[in-house]
């Protein structure tokens, strides 16, 4: 097992590192050189758990229901017609090509009440492997840890209409980056796990059009997820913003034939988080202070405030203004086909701005179905440079589907 080693200092970005928009420089992270990377606590929420949607270029907001579906927008749930419940589990080891020991599974279930509602349970586990951490002299501090994080969200979803449906989900959340225990700013600080809730609001909306004769099935989605409290790992109370975060997208489906179907699906999201600013720095280019010790912001806002100031101010702090409010919009889009509901083939593409953290990637999967047996395979392939830590993600998931025992005596009660 790969036994990683971190300074104290460097806890303060691990949270950034694990999503890769750590691809600058620390100076770069706090804003001495102007990066504009919006960063968060528990990045692992944002990680696409499910096997499908990571195929597709991590869309899925407004992809047909699944059982994974509370991930992205538990209101599809609703539309779970034709299987009264099902379970599904998925593996993603994660930074492969960097760390052997890191990993993110995902567990769902869902139950489906009545015609109009259904539940669900879900359950994300990311597990940072090994580590020792040292000091900024090279001490050992502590035992040797193995970081782990979770989140255990439960969903509510109900039709409103034939066509539309809304859901919540309220969720908690773990992380323990350390172990606790570990002393930092010369030892005045403790580390501890941090722990919130959250919740996520999600509608969906399906409707039918026809195109030269060909019937084209039409989806609208919207979620925001992780609307809630900030987290703090010190003893100090520092907090910091979880990963709220507003997706939007839609789903075009075709039957060509009577056995071959393709869907295509685009997806875009921002974090509803603040971006951090420019600080003000003299001629050796070193943060210039104010009174109280704080750094003095060029451009920007003060990342440090409020709840629901930082959620809703994300859309225009950017010191760029709206061009760089843009350039926070992370685009998603995916292909899927389908041959007679048996076998599926997947591609996809995700795209984040290069100066927002540079993610781009291409991704590709398949999936098959027998019964009420699934199966489902991704696999990621970096858009640019080599030795990329996403290269050669494999991710693997299982799910299990059963019908209604007797479809025809739940006929539907909800009205267009």
């Amino acid at each position: 097992m790969m036994i990683r080693k971190f300074s104290v200092f460097s806890l303060g970005f691990l949270l950034t590192l694990l999503t890769l928009q750590a691809q600058t420089s620390n100076d770069d992270v706090l804003g001495r050189e102007g990066s504009r990377i919006v960063s968060s606590a528990v990045p692992f929420l944002t990680i696409a758990p499910d096997i499908r949607s990571a195929a597709l270029g991590d869309a899925g907001v407004a992809l047909s229901p699944d059982g994974n579906a509370a991930h992205w927008n538990g209101a599809r749930l609703a539309f779970m017609d034709g299987s009264k419940y099902g379970a599904s589990l998925s593996y993603s080891p994660w930074l492969s090509s960097l760390i052997d020991d890191m990993s993110l599974s995902y567990l769902s279930g869902f139950y489906r009440l009545s015609q109009e509602e259904t539940i669900a349970l879900s359950m994300t586990y990311f597990d940072l492997g090994s580590m020792i951490f040292r000091d900024e002299t090279g001490e050992q501090i502590g035992n040797e840890a193995n970081p782990r994080e979770f989140a255990i969200n439960a969903t509510y979803a109900r039709k409103l209409s034939k066509k539309f449906s809304i859901a919540l989900s309220v969720k908690y959340v773990r992380s323990n980056l350390t172990g606790g225990g570990i002393s930092i700013n010369n030892g005045s600080t403790e580390t501890q796990a941090g722990n919130t809730a959250a919740a996520d609001l999600g509608v969906f909306y399906k409707t039918d059009f026809t195109v030269s004769g060909q019937e084209v099935k039409w989806n609208l989605g919207a979620n925001i997820s992780n609307l809630g409290a900030k987290i703090s790992y010190t003893t100090d109370d520092n907090a910091v913003f979880i990963p709220t975060n507003l997706r939007l997208g839609t789903a075009f489906t075709t039957d060509i034939d009577e056995y071959n179907a393709i869907t295509l699906t685009f997806d875009a999201n921002k974090l509803m988080v603040p971006t951090p600013p420019t600080y003000a720095v003299d001629s050796d280019n070193n943060f210039i202070l104010d009174d109280n010790g704080n750094r003095v912001i060029f451009e920007g806002q003060d990342p440090n405030r409020s709840l629901m100031s930082g959620i809703f101010g994300s859309f225009a702090d950017a010191p760029g203004g709206f061009s760089e409010e843009m350039q926070e919009v992370m685009l998603s889009t995916g292909v899927e086909y389908w041959y007679d509901q048996v076998f599926a083939v997947r591609g996809g593409y995700f795209h984040e701005h290069s100066e927002k953290g540079a993610r781009q990637y291409y991704t590709l999967g398949f999936g098959l179905k027998y019964q009420v047996f699934g199966f489902d395979f991704a696999y990621l392939i970096p858009a640019s440079r080599n030795n990329h830590p996403l290269q050669n993600t494999l991710r693997f998931g299982l799910s299990f589907n059963f019908a209604e025992s007797n479809p025809a005596e739940q006929p539907e009660s909800i009205q267009d």
